[in-house]
């Protein structure tokens, strides 16, 4: 039997790509495109999960979301948002949401949220707050990327590209896979942009460390891990 999910989400483009995604995936998708018509379909219960939008016309996702809760609705949320700032991150884990996802985000990140959402029925699971590989740390809460204790400062490009580095460690990835998961291509650009942005990460995450953790995998594409 297909799993039911309401998208409520006011964006058309954003929306239609969701649902055309989702239902590729084999989930029937309903969808809302406003917080109150949301509320709405959210209160008959019958879905196994929501992907909500929080700044929506008629209801914000928030007071969508507390409305559920107050309601004693324990359909399992995931706020998708471009306020991908530490309060409203943290605001929304603490509201009620079971996951944060920032926009713009990945598809294939989305739907493996989504699947372990599902995987736990009834329990909602505990929402991933860090990722590490040895000594180097990241908090996907406070964007604080760490390795051996030192502060590492990284740009929101960088960022995104170590975390799915590390969501990755140990294995290896192509280009192709990068320019999907990071910069949301599905086609090759023609550019060396990922070797770019490879070298730069290298550099801030390995320089003046004995151990490298980025490593180049000749023909194939680059790894994360204590050695290659």
């Amino acid at each position: 039997m297909s799993q039911k999910i309401l998208l409520v989400e006011d964006d058309r483009t954003t929306a239609d790509f969701i649902s055309k995604s989702l239902t590729g995936e084999g989930f029937v998708v309903d969808h809302a495109a406003d917080g109150r018509d949301g509320l709405f379909h959210a209160t008959d219960g019958s879905y196994d999960a929501i992907i909500l939008d929080r700044m929506l016309p008629g209801m914000d996702g928030m007071a969508l979301l507390a409305a559920m809760r107050a309601a004693q609705i324990a359909t399992p949320v995931i706020i998708l948002s471009s306020l991908g700032a530490v309060d409203a991150r943290v605001e929304g884990l603490t509201s009620g949401a079971n996951d944060y996802l920032v926009k713009p985000f990945a598809f294939s990140e989305l739907l493996a949220r989504l699947k372990l959402l599902l995987a736990k029925p009834g329990n909602g699971p505990q929402v991933e707050t860090a990722l590490h590989c040895e000594d180097l740390e990241m908090n996907l809460l406070n964007r604080r990327v760490t390795r051996a204790g030192k502060r590492i400062e990284l740009q929101p490009r960088e960022f995104r590209l170590l975390e799915y580095l590390l969501r990755h460690k140990e294995q290896v990835v192509t280009r192709t896979m990068m320019l999907e998961g990071v910069w949301e291509y599905h086609f090759d650009p023609g550019t060396n942009v990922v070797d770019v942005h490879v070298s730069r990460l290298r550099r801030k995450i390995d320089d003046g460390f004995a151990t490298p953790l980025v490593h180049t995998i000749r023909g194939a594409g680059y790894m994360l891990g204590a050695a290659s």
